[in-house]
């Protein structure tokens, strides 16, 4: 991966190698202005010649693939991954705060009908994630002189997916058309007969397939019939039963919307995978979220492509302020019932700072939490780096060296 490079003026110059940068920085002529990307500043007047510069993005619902290249080389490339928990997040808040009203503390004036979306609101899962993939196209926009962007979205048809042949008015009649909602379709589906013991009659439930907390959704898809009582011995686990898993269209749902607020929010250039494909098989490479983005900038040779390293971004949640928690906090004995926004998180021990990019151990890892005066450092991919002639996973804070401090995204060179 190269660094990028300001002039004396903070004007935008070429991206330089790892060995130069390192070389300015020790003899003085440079200076950091930015870690994630990594980024310098020249202390001396120098040539401003540039050439035409690419930025190539995969788009896609848990991963991105980032590419910069000019005509005959890669100079950045890497992979972002989006956060997928906000729902989850946001769904525990909802719970806490309804079970707030229940609860034997001051009285708290129910408020769900006083409430109004913007125009263009998205759910929140979906904002972020937009945001995110945006945000980091800026990025590094704001790093290069004058690129040219390129984004891969998706255009999909979620009914076409689901069913080839519709057509006309077929997409204005869903599965429960004709039915009074959608369990009398699922029943008249499965001939009001038990999906586990094959046998009609009886009270008959709906079952999901995949839990609604696992993801799952209320579409006919996910819904089977199914007796009462192997209802509940099959969610008591005294018979075992595997059906067959509905396919899922929130990733297609999610490209669409992508797709829209994309050409909406940016000036850039969109392709779709049916160019790009051909490009990548020519160009000999294997089908990755970075290979899609290098071929998306159909650059005409890759002489350095081996060389150019790569960087990978995840976004970490660093702050929780929730009013209430369902399990009593920091020892307690007694229940939780003050509405104090008691301070969740401990930002920083003795200088080392919660996201911290730190080295400990021969590996580089952030700082994820802490314990008196002591940290927890996980790698990017959640694995914990402690010491190895201990068996605890606290690491003191005497065994690491901060190398610097993050916000909320974990960047690391992998290569």
């Amino acid at each position: 991966m190269r660094v990028f490079v300001k002039n004396l003026r903070g004007e935008l110059l070429m991206p330089c190698s790892p060995r130069k940068a390192r070389l300015l920085l020790k003899q003085g002529k440079a200076k950091i202005v930015g870690y994630t990307p990594f980024t310098i500043q020249l202390q001396y007047a120098t040539g401003e010649t540039v050439q035409p510069v690419t930025i190539g993005v995969d788009s896609g619902a848990k991963y991105v693939g980032i590419a910069i290249t000019t005509e005959e080389r890669v100079l950045t490339k890497g992979t972002i991954a989006l956060r997928q928990d906000v729902k989850e997040n946001l769904t525990l808040r909802a719970t806490l705060r309804r079970s707030r009203r229940q609860r034997k503390t001051r009285y708290r004036k129910a408020r769900f009908l006083n409430r109004k979306k913007k125009e263009g609101w998205l759910p929140p899962s979906i904002q972020s994630r937009i945001d995110n993939v945006i945000h980091w196209i800026e990025k590094f926009k704001s790093l290069l002189p004058s690129p040219k962007v390129i984004v891969e979205v998706g255009k999909f048809d979620a009914q076409k997916l689901k069913n080839p042949d519709i057509q006309g008015i077929e997409y204005q009649q869903g599965d429960a058309f004709g039915f009074w909602n959608i369990r009398y379709y699922v029943f008249a589906r499965d001939q009001y007969t038990c999906q586990i013991c094959k046998k009609k009659g009886g009270i008959l439930h709906t079952h999901h397939i995949i839990e609604r907390h696992k993801g799952g959704s209320d579409m006919a898809d996910n819904l089977v019939t199914v007796h009462e009582e192997c209802h509940q011995k099959f969610h008591k686990g005294k018979i075992k039963h595997s059906f067959k898993k509905p396919k899922q269209y929130k990733e297609t749902a999610f490209m669409n919307i992508l797709r829209l607020q994309i050409m909406k929010r940016l000036d850039c250039e969109i392709t779709y995978g049916s160019y790009t494909t051909p490009i990548r098989k020519e160009l000999r490479l294997p089908k990755t979220h970075v290979n899609d983005a290098i071929a998306i900038t159909n650059p005409k040779r890759l002489q350095e492509y081996d060389q150019s390293g790569e960087f990978r971004i995840k976004q970490f949640r660093k702050k929780k302020r929730s009013l209430h928690e369902a399990t009593a906090r920091k020892g307690r004995k007694t229940k939780n019932t003050k509405a104090n926004r008691n301070k969740k998180n401990t930002s920083h021990v003795d200088g080392i700072y919660l996201g911290n990019k730190v080295k400990g151990f021969g590996q580089i890892g952030f700082v994820t939490g802490f314990t008196g005066k002591m940290v927890y450092i996980q790698d990017i991919d959640g694995h914990y780096i402690q010491n190895p002639s201990k068996s605890y996973k606290q690491v003191k804070i005497s065994d690491i060296e901060c190398i610097h401090h993050n916000n909320n995204w974990l960047f690391l060179q992998v290569s």
